[in-house]
């Protein structure tokens, strides 16, 4: 566990998601429970990626989405489909990198410090079970690695809680 809370040098995206991908995979080893594999990988992203001020999940329920586990300051706790950068990313089920949240159409400032922002759907099949929100305090912060890094982490996730209930 302790290797999952080191620090990552991300002055090389690529290995620093790999490496991230591989303490993941360690964290969530044979737990297939879906709120403590959130809870995990939310802190493990909050602790080890530079220039964050929240990560988290919200998961679908009776077709909106509801807060789940995150780190960082209190949040929305609902979310309509398609409003802010969250329930489009829903709507949409593909991710949403936005580089500078007030040029965003409808987001919403749950911190007004929150910059920038990414968004990854979180599917089984067609199946949407919720997004992963991560958060900046600067503005530009995500681009395409962040997507795809940040992408194959959900994907690690998914795969840990495939056999349990959906959250």
């Amino acid at each position: 566990m302790s290797a999952a809370l080191e620090l990552y040098d991300f002055t090389d995206k690529r290995q620093g998601y790999a490496q991230l991908a591989a303490a993941l995979r360690s964290l969530l080893a044979g737990e297939p429970d879906p709120i403590a594999n959130a809870a995990n990988l939310a802190a493990l992203l909050y602790h080890s990626l530079p220039e964050l001020n929240w990560v988290g999940f919200y998961f679908v329920r009776a077709g909106e989405l509801v807060l789940g586990p995150f780190q960082g300051k209190p949040a929305c706790v609902r979310i309509a489909f398609g409003r802010g950068v969250c329930g489009t990313a829903a709507s949409r089920r593909s991710s949403v990198v936005v580089q500078d949240v007030s040029r965003f159409p409808g987001h919403i400032a749950c911190d007004p410090q929150s910059c920038a922002e990414l968004v990854v759907p979180l599917l089984a099949g067609e199946r949407l079970l919720g997004v992963l929100d991560l958060d900046s305090p600067r503005v530009g912060r995500f681009d395409e690695e962040d997507r795809r890094g940040i992408e194959q982490l959900a994907q690690i996730y998914l795969q840990s809680t495939a056999a349990a209930a959906p959250p």
